[in-house]
């Protein structure tokens, strides 16, 4: 039996003005029965520090669930960021939603 997936796409620059958006998105797929949440930055084109702080706090609460969360399709500048910050090391990374796809369908 395959797990409820849910894809959360953000678009252009993940900063303070969207993580309150990025947030309601993860709220409403766990509350919704998302089992797993990939996280899907194709069409990020930047990542501040605030859009890293909403990452973690929803990675809080989907482990506080119970649940699994994934991020995949990282461009330079955000895969930069997360490995000076460490946070490589905190999520699980795939380089794209095949290679992601291929691991739990």
């Amino acid at each position: 039996m395959n797990p409820t997936i849910k894809v959360i796409a953000p678009q252009g620059i993940l900063d303070g003005t969207k993580a309150t958006d990025f947030r309601s998105q993860i709220d409403r797929s766990v509350s919704n029965g998302a089992e797993i949440i990939l996280v899907d930055f194709t069409d990020v084109t930047f990542m501040d520090s605030s859009g890293l702080g909403a990452l973690v706090l929803a990675l809080k609460t989907i482990r506080g669930a119970g649940l699994k969360m994934f991020l995949c399709s990282m461009n330079e500048q955000t895969r930069m960021l997360f490995e000076l910050t460490s946070m490589d090391r905190v999520f699980e990374i795939f380089t794209d939603k095949e290679e992601f796809e291929q691991k739990f369908l």
